[in-house]
């Protein structure tokens, strides 16, 4: 019997479907994930005469924001298209600005670059977008810091 080794974190893509000319500036670029977990919110119930315990009923799964970071790129199309989200938020009277949520597609690769783990992000839509801190004493990459919120995730493998 083979021995297991669980996979390395640091080898993966993010794919932006819907986000037009994305794979050229998304794929392969970021350089940190987060945000993917899921919360099962629990009401509580104290049943009368009973006092040993208390029943723990679900009630709905709550997701966090999905973060994404990489080092900053100029005119991209992932800004294109927070631009289009903030505008068709704000503006919503100009029918110019045409805003649709993504879904994205987050594969972890194993060292020959095959899918390891894949989870898919439905309907993700830009909350904040920012830059790391201007400093001159640092030698550091200028990383840019993309939060999004979305309906929900399933794994795919």
């Amino acid at each position: 019997m083979p021995t297991y080794y669980p996979p390395a974190a640091f080898h993966f893509k993010v794919e932006f479907t819907g986000v037009d000319g994305s794979s050229a500036d998304a794929e392969q670029r970021f350089q940190e994930v987060s945000g993917l977990s899921v919360e099962i919110e629990t009401e509580v119930i104290r049943e009368g005469g009973e006092n040993r315990f208390e029943y723990k009923l679900p009630k709905r799964a709550k997701y966090p924001n999905l973060v994404l970071k990489r080092g900053m790129l100029t005119n991209t199309v992932l800004l294109k298209w927070f631009k289009a989200a903030t505008s068709a938020y704000f503006l919503a009277v100009d029918p110019s600005f045409d805003f649709k949520p993504s879904d994205i597609l987050i594969t972890l690769l194993d060292e020959s670059d095959q899918p390891v783990a894949v989870w898919n992000v439905f309907q993700a839509y830009p909350l904040k977008w920012s830059v790391s801190d201007l400093r001159a004493a640092d030698n550091a990459v200028m990383v840019e810091t993309i939060e999004l919120g979305y309906q929900y995730f399933e794994r795919k493998l």
